[in-house]
């Protein structure tokens, strides 16, 4: 998966977070695809392979199983990093529905990411490092309880890594991570062991 950069006739250093947030809000983005902000630049992020959607599906079936009635699972969310003036769109985040019922239904802004209390991250071949360094600094910063990143392409294997305890610094104190083919337990409020066996290669 590859990035392209989204140029307005702006130069791309220095744009103030209110005009890439507006920009983004009036991209007419093609049908499956993304539009994220990251270093200060609005990157539009292409459809996922088939296995990505497999492995989001089935995480999103096990959450289901257990998940309080007053959180929600989201896809296609957009999530404001509000400590670094990013816009990121994860494969999933699970927060309390509240903030999405009642959210102005005259906007497009993204939801707050220190909201949610699980973000899910599939790695495609084009944006693993930046799940697994820019976008985990990022949760950790803004004190994403958990973190769950699902990395196929890990030079050790296909691996399934839990990233818990976030500081300020943009790290997680702890992770448990496991190969695809062991199951992953996630902690309260969802109680549920992902199946990793399950997961599509």
């Amino acid at each position: 998966m590859t990035a392209a950069m989204v140029e307005n006739g702006q130069a791309s250093e220095g744009r103030p977070w209110d005009y890439l947030l507006q920009t983004w809000r009036e991209l007419d983005v093609p049908e499956g695809w993304r539009a994220e902000i990251d270093e200060g630049q609005i990157v539009l992020v292409p459809p996922p392979h088939a296995h990505h959607n497999g492995i989001a599906a089935k995480v999103q079936r096990r959450l289901y199983a257990d998940l309080p009635e007053e959180l929600e699972i989201y896809q296609t969310l957009g999530v404001h990093v509000a400590p670094l003036d990013k816009l990121y769109v994860p494969d999933l985040v699970v927060m309390p529905s509240e903030l999405i019922d009642t959210a102005d239904p005259e906007s497009s802004d993204p939801m707050d990411v220190s909201e949610a209390l699980l973000i899910v991250e599939i790695a495609a071949k084009g944006n693993a490092r930046d799940v697994r360094t820019k976008k985990y600094r990022a949760y950790a910063r803004a004190g994403v309880p958990l973190y769950l990143l699902i990395d196929r392409f890990d030079t050790r294997g296909a691996m399934a890594t839990l990233f818990t305890e976030p500081n300020e610094d943009g790290t997680y104190k702890r992770s448990d991570a496991v190969p695809f083919g062991k199951p992953l337990t996630l902690p309260e409020p969802f109680g549920t062991t992902l199946l990793t066996a399950d997961f599509p290669t």
